[in-house]
């Protein structure tokens, strides 16, 4: 620091807060550490009675913190992201399009393992919509090494540490299994339910077709809605082990690569996901999900977790089923605040 007058000020950095006080009306920082003054800010500083300023003395090989964040910047940001001015040395990044946040999880580590530099964000694998907030980032002194920061750049490359990944315009054909809805013994509740959660992501519902316990019936089904154009096919009802619970091997029949038959998650063990190749080499794999039944009465179950990724185009593989464990456990809270909560995570 070095102590200069404050008419001489101009475009140096403030090192500490600058506190007005007007008795009754206000006591508050009218101007921030880090804060470069201007010649519009000399009178009010005067007007507080800071005639002199200590202010930062600029030195080579250093920068600024305002600087430093905005490599932070760099960095981080990737597409459908909005970065907002630095202030006190911090950028906050919004998103800018409905989508699914993704995380280069060991760039975000091995920066904040360097010590001095704070990246901060809400978990990735979970959806976002336009405006939500995805991190924030800066570094703790006013300021710091450049070689710090270039270290930084070389550890992160080319590809940012967030992305957004947009939800496709997908279509989703809806199979509802079991005699008693085949038959009208009971009403179909499941259907309702699930395209409530696919219209959540983005994805249009083309119909929905019932059928009994047979399976050669419903992989005919499955079959059918990927002729007429469907981008995923969503079975529910007869995924439990018992004899009659055909559904696992319709969509097994149904399919040419099987993910997974169960999950560790509760509310959610017995969801199963499974893919179709098309004709297309070049075109995405078609899924195929088979959905327990607390799908149907619980808030939020394995479904909200594998919906999202699904339906931004990711292809999971059983690792991404694997490492649910730790956090796929929902409490069945009153007030249900999800993705505000554990679950998932």
């Amino acid at each position: 620091m070095k102590l200069i007058r404050t008419e001489d000020a101009v475009g140096s950095v403030l090192c500490h807060d600058i506190t007005q006080i007007i008795p009754g009306v206000v006591k508050d920082a009218v101007f921030r550490k880090g804060h470069v003054v201007t010649e519009e800010d000399i009178p009010v500083l005067l007007s507080v009675g800071k005639e002199h300023l200590y202010v930062w003395e600029k030195q080579e090989g250093m920068l600024h913190e305002n600087d430093a964040a905005e490599v932070l910047r760099q960095v981080c940001q990737g597409e459908y992201m909005e970065a907002s001015e630095a202030k006190e040395g911090k950028i906050e990044l919004t998103a800018d399009e409905d989508g699914l946040l993704k995380i280069d999880r060991q760039k975000l580590n091995a920066v904040n393992s360097m010590g001095q530099i704070v990246l901060a964000s809400r978990h990735g694998d979970f959806p976002v919509k336009k405006g939500d907030k995805i991190a924030g980032m800066r570094v703790v002194p006013l300021v710091i090494e450049e070689e710090k920061m270039n270290r930084v750049k070389e550890i992160c490359g080319a590809e940012p540490i967030f992305r957004i990944l947009p939800f496709h315009k997908m279509k989703a054909g809806i199979i509802a299994t079991g005699s008693e809805v085949y038959r009208g013994r009971i009403e179909d509740k499941f259907t309702p339910v699930v395209k409530e959660k696919l219209e959540e992501c983005g994805v249009e519902v083309m119909g929905h077709v019932l059928c009994d316990d047979n399976a050669e019936m419903t992989t005919g089904a499955i079959n059918d809605w990927i002729k007429k154009g469907a981008d995923m096919v969503v079975c529910t009802g007869g995924m439990s082990v018992d004899p009659d619970d055909r559904t696992p091997l319709a969509i097994r029949n149904a399919s040419d690569e099987v993910v997974t038959y169960g999950a560790p998650v509760l509310p959610g063990a017995m969801f199963m996901l499974a893919y179709k190749k098309q004709k297309d080499s070049d075109a995405a794999d078609i899924p195929i999900m088979g959905l327990p039944g607390c799908v149907m009465y619980s808030k939020r179950t394995i479904f909200d977790l594998v919906l999202p990724r699904i339906a931004a185009g990711e292809h999971l593989s059983a690792e991404d089923f694997s490492v649910l464990g730790e956090g796929g456990l929902c409490l069945n809270c009153k007030v249900c605040t999800y993705p505000n909560c554990g679950f998932g995570k």
